[in-house]
């Protein structure tokens, strides 16, 4: 492995731990306070969700978040969590136009809209350049079994 390939595999390494505990962090508050997410999916999709399916989609988004910093399963779990980030994004595009807005305290009410893009764009980096993810367990095993295992 050239220095170049291990600069590579650390930046990778550090861009999928980040982005996969940054989704921890917003799956395991699912299970924390799912009356929050009930709201929620209320508010922006005014569907109406049970908490055992709140608890379960909390759920599969852990188990996708440690695959993915792992590195297992590569292109399935960072790609899922890409989609699962991206829907998130689709729900809130006003924010996008208005980026400075301020609510009656100064404060900024549209700067998580503006995280989001740089979340998604850390998203797309890392799916593009899978191939040298070397750090992480499914590189290891492409290494040591072949290419045809899975990414």
């Amino acid at each position: 492995m050239t220095s170049q390939d291990r600069r590579d595999a650390a930046a990778l390494l550090v861009l999928r731990l980040g982005l996969a505990w940054f989704m921890f962090l917003w799956a395991a508050h699912k299970l924390i306070t799912p009356k929050q997410y009930q709201q929620l999916a209320k508010h922006f999709d005014g569907v109406t969700v049970e908490i055992s399916q709140i608890y379960l989609a909390g759920s599969v988004q852990i188990l996708l978040c440690l695959l993915a910093a792992l590195g297992i399963f590569r292109f399935a779990s960072y790609g899922a969590l890409a989609l699962m980030h991206f829907y998130t994004i689709t729900r809130r595009w006003e924010g996008f136009f208005d980026p400075f807005a301020l609510n009656g305290k100064g404060f900024p009410i549209h700067r998580n809209q503006v995280i989001d893009l740089a979340v998604m764009g850390a998203f797309v980096a890392l799916l593009l350049m899978i191939a040298r993810d070397h750090w992480s367990l499914g590189g290891w095993l492409r290494r040591r079994m072949g290419p045809r295992w899975w990414q």
